[in-house]
Formats: structure tokens, sequence, C-alpha cells
């Protein structure tokens, strides 16, 4: 007895150590934690759980049979978060280079199906050089057993991967099909073919950074939602995201009792809005005084700005925020806001999170950039998920709803539980400028004729009340008792039943 408890201790001690103290010690110089590293910051203290920690590969070519790690270049169990339960895995770069195969992906899809059948979240630390050559198309099939799993665990647990090392090839599919992802700047890329490729087919020269760093994928692509300073950042970080979301699609989201009062009323509110209707403000600023003590994280902050996503909470309970952001492009729908807003309504939909609306939108944006890139279809995603999303719906036009973007944005019209409106609220076709133009053509040479005809739109549409006399509107308050007004609108509609009708799945316009 003795004897195997020895054996075990050994066993443990060499998985523990990965690929060795040079390599541990090569990714400390990088200033990158290691797997187990990351592990520990993540989750609570003394509660992970590790599985799999003696599985060895099963390759026998190439001279691998002599080179066999436990573990196989991955860690991964189970955990908590402030007291909830996560399954994590976390890939080790001093083995092999993180680099999947047949054993290592099999690891990974175990703790995923275990996650969907107790209902817990699942996290992916990922740092891997890609697929295990050696193991050729094994290495290959290892990593579609992951997407399916991916795939077939979307909507029903939430999943988030945090890039933290190198992220190429197939292996990027898996961080793609996920909810959220992270990153840490200046040692973490993801791209699907590396700078190599990419100078030998199209002859152009960049560096991985550029090619697919994290200023890359949070400012232009948008595939990542956050990105940080460092490992440490990134996972404390994640643990303050982690509060936000449900375990599964079975559970309400978690509730923070707050010190907050529901009620609060915020009269700096009642002056955000300018008097000049071209005049920018700043959207957040709305967004953090009405949330539980201005706590809100924000999400893809650099990618499509003219629109602003992510979660707060109202009197404790976790919502999904979409704003129309003024200071950028007018606030305009275009095809990169739509994607990450209709996105982002269909995680909370998914999630049973409430979803609440600050519309100041002058319509979609022109031009023939956007025409054909396909604004007509990639706006129509956000049509879509506004219309499907069945959770509790709260409006709040602040300033501008024209056009069709006043329908897009979660109107009366696409199933809005409760629509509000603030007095200097103007909802219309278009500006009252655009309109007499159109309306009143042949005066167009008459400047005095157009002005009145311009005031005489204004008087008529730029206010809440004609949209509130067909109820399209279900009243005009004061800035200042919004969050008042939301937070009771949240209370009843907690027990909101809705059911879309019965279909295997719809045809979103991707």
């Amino acid at each position: 007895m003795h004897d195997i408890q020895q054996l075990l201790e050994a066993k443990r001690a060499k998985a523990r150590l990965g690929g060795g103290q040079k390599r541990i010690d090569a990714q400390h110089t990088k200033g990158k934690l290691t797997a187990r590293e990351r592990i520990q910051v993540l989750l609570d203290e003394d509660t992970f759980e590790e599985w799999d920690m003696f599985v060895e590969h099963r390759c026998a070519d190439f001279g691998m049979e002599g080179h066999k790690i436990p573990g196989d270049g991955v860690v991964t169990g189970y955990g908590m978060i402030n007291g909830r339960l996560v399954f994590v895995f976390s890939q080790d770069f001093t083995v092999f280079g993180g680099a999947l195969s047949e054993a290592h992906a099999e690891k990974i899809c175990k703790i995923m199906d275990q996650a969907m059948k107790v209902g817990a979240p699942v996290i992916g630390l990922n740092d891997s050089g890609g697929a295990r050559i050696q193991e050729g198309v094994a290495s290959l099939g290892g990593y579609a057993e992951v997407f399916q799993r991916n795939v077939m665990a979307s909507g029903v647990v939430p999943q988030i991967s945090v890039i933290m090392g190198p992220c190429a090839g197939g292996a990027v599919y898996s961080p793609a099909i996920t909810d959220f992802t992270f990153m840490v700047r200046d040692s973490s890329y993801m791209f699907v073919t590396g700078p190599e490729v990419v100078k030998t087919v199209t002859h152009e020269t960049v560096t991985a950074e550029e090619l697919g760093g994290a200023s890359a994928h949070t400012h232009k692509s948008g595939v990542a939602d956050l990105a940080y300073d460092n490992d440490v950042e990134a996972l404390l970080m994640l643990r303050r995201f982690f509060n936000y979301l449900p375990l599964s699609n079975r559970e309400k989201p978690p509730f923070r009792p707050s010190g907050d009062p529901a009620g609060r009323m915020d009269l700096s509110l009642n002056t955000l809005v300018p008097d000049n209707p071209n005049k920018p403000y700043d959207m957040k600023e709305l967004i953090v005084k009405v949330t539980d003590d201005g706590d809100f994280f924000e999400l893809q902050p650099d990618y499509a700005s003219n629109i602003v996503i992510g979660f707060a909470r109202m009197d404790g309970a976790t919502v999904g925020v979409v704003a129309n952001n003024p200071q950028v492009l007018a606030g305009c729908l275009d095809i990169k806001a739509s994607v990450k807003a209709a996105r982002f309504v269909r995680f909370c939909d998914a999630f049973g999170i409430p979803v609440i609306t600050f519309v100041d939108v002058p319509g979609f944006m022109p031009g023939t950039s956007q025409e054909w890139g396909g604004i007509i279809k990639h706006g129509a995603k956000l049509l879509y998920a506004y219309a499907e999303c069945t959770v509790p719906k709260i409006t709040i036009i602040t300033r501008k709803a024209y056009g069709g973007a006043y329908d897009v944005m979660a109107s009366k019209h696409l199933r809005g539980d409760v629509n509000f409106a603030w007095p200097n609220a103007e909802i219309a076709v278009m500006g009252a400028k655009g309109a007499v133009e159109i309306i009143f053509r042949e005066d167009k040479s008459d400047p005095a004729k157009l002005a009145a005809r311009e005031a005489e739109y204004k008087a008529r549409f730029a206010n809440p009340f004609v949209a509130g006399a067909r109820g399209y509107i279900d009243d005009v308050i004061q800035p200042h008792e919004t969050r008042k007004r939301i937070c009771r609108s949240l209370i009843m509609l907690k027990d909101k039943q809705l059911a879309n009708p019965s279909r295997k799945h719809g045809n979103i316009p991707l």
C-alpha cells in the first residue's frame, strides 16, 4: 500500500511539473502564468477538483512513444468562482506547446459534457500552438469533437474563452463559437493562418500582433470582447464578469442585493440631453446613473462604438443593456453595430436576462460601403434578435427614434413590454428638415416658406405624444425618474411568460 501511495504522489508531482522547470521558467519570462497558476487565480481558493491528471497521448509515430507527460498538455476539472460552480480547462504551453492531441481533446470534451449535464458554465483558458502535427487527422478530429460540444452547449450553459497565448488555425473556431472572448495584450493572438502563410499567399508583410493580436480583435474584427494587460488582470476581471451570468438556461440570473434604492432619482439627467438636437452627449453617463451603484460591465467598448452593450444590475437583478451612442456616428446603426448588438441580445434571451434598451438613433448608416457590405441583411439580424427575444424588454427613447431604426430598437411592435420616452423624444420617419424637403419639394425655392413648414413638422412630430396616442409609448417620463420606472417595470415583468411558435429553429439572416 505504501508503494502505491508513493507511486501516486510521484505521478501527481510529474503531472504538476508539466513540461519541466525550464519550460515553466520560459513561460514566466514571457510574463505568462502556467496553466495551473491561472486556475489558482481564477477559482476560489482550494476549490479546484482536477480530472484526468494521468491521461497520456497514444501516439507512437515520430518517436512520440518515448515522450509522454501526464495530463497531455491540458489541465481540466471544476471549481468555484465566488461560491458558484464552473468547469475549466487550461491549456499548458509547457507541454508540447499546448498542442491538441486526441487525448487532450477528450479531456476537454469530458468536462463540457459534464457541464451540460449539471448546468454549469465552461471557461477555456487557451494557450496552444494548434493541432499536434504528429497525430495528423486524429488531432483534427479532436478539434471537431470540441466544436460539436461548443455548438450543443450554446444557449444551454455560458461559455467563455480567454486567449492567453497563441491560438491559431482550427483552434480559433472554438473561441469563435463561445459566448464571450477575452484576450491578453502583447502575449495572445488569434488567426486562421499565420503571418508566414499570409506573406506566401497574399504577399502581405504583417506581424502576428498586427494580424491577430488583442488590439486587432478588439478594435477591428470584433472577435474579442475585451483585452487586458496581463494574465492576472484578465482572470480577476473574468471573476467579476462571472457574477452577472446564470449558471445555465435552467436557472434565473444571479441576484445581488444592493443598498442603492430602486426609487432613487437623479435630477442631473434632466439636463443630460442638449437642446440642440444635433449635439452629442454621453449615453454611458445615463447608464451609470440609473444602474445599481453605477456598476456597468461594458463589452466590446472599442468595436462599433456607435452602440453600447454590457451587463449591469437594476434593484439587484442582472440586466443586459443596449444603447445607441450619439458621440459616435451620431448613434447610427451600421453593419458592425447591428451584428454586435444582435449577438448580445440573443445571449440575454438564451439565458433569461432582461434587456434594457436606450434609444437615440437617427437611422441606419447611409452610403455605398454599407449597402454593398449588406446593411440590409446585417441590420435585419438586430431586428430578428429583438423580435425573437422573449425575456422582459424595456425601452427608453431619450431623443431621436427615426425610420426603420425606431422599429428595430426594441419598439412596441417587436413585442417590447414597456416602452418609455423622455419629454423631448422625437419619433418620426425622419428628421424635420429632410421630411419637409420631400413633402414640400415645390417650396424649395422659398426658404421662408420651407422654414415655416419645418417648424410645423417639428411641432407635429418632434415629440413623443403622437406615438403615445397610438399606444406605441406606454408613458412619457421625466429623465430623473428613469431608474425608478425601470425597476418597477422589472418587478412587474419578473414572472413574464411568452413562447415563440413551435419549430426546430428559425433562420436568422446570417
